[in-house]
């Protein structure tokens, strides 16, 4: 599966952002799909993921409560809404189909999208 994100941008703290990420090819829902994030000089970070169907999601602990993962199969999306942002939340996002439900390791990942700035100012 090739995915795309899209969405970022500059918000200020306190401020909403909504990411989207279209997936290509007929096996979108066999997929658990993930939010990561990369500050600079940072690893590679897990922020959410959503079922197959869309039923069950978790997040890192940081995000629960701020940001809300969905997925519209239909439509071959995923979406991360995210709410309250914080300068720490400043990072570039990444879609990702990932290989197993509950994983929060990017190597868990079958593919990648390219990658969407958000920054957040204080």
């Amino acid at each position: 599966v090739q995915l795309q994100a899209s969405g970022g941008g500059l918000v200020q703290t306190g401020g909403s952002l909504g990411l989207s990420c279209a997936a290509s090819g007929r096996t979108f829902s066999s997929y658990v799909m993930g939010w990561f994030r990369q500050a600079p000089g940072k690893e590679r970070e897990f922020v959410a993921a959503i079922s197959w169907r869309g039923t069950n999601t978790y997040y890192e602990d940081s995000v629960k409560g701020r940001f809300t993962v969905s997925r519209d199969n239909a439509k071959n999306t995923v979406y991360l809404q995210m709410n309250s942002l914080k300068p720490e939340d400043t990072a570039v996002y990444y879609c990702a189909a990932l290989t197993a439900w509950g994983t929060q390791k990017p190597a868990d990942s079958a593919s990648w999208g390219q990658g969407t700035q958000v920054t957040v100012s204080s």
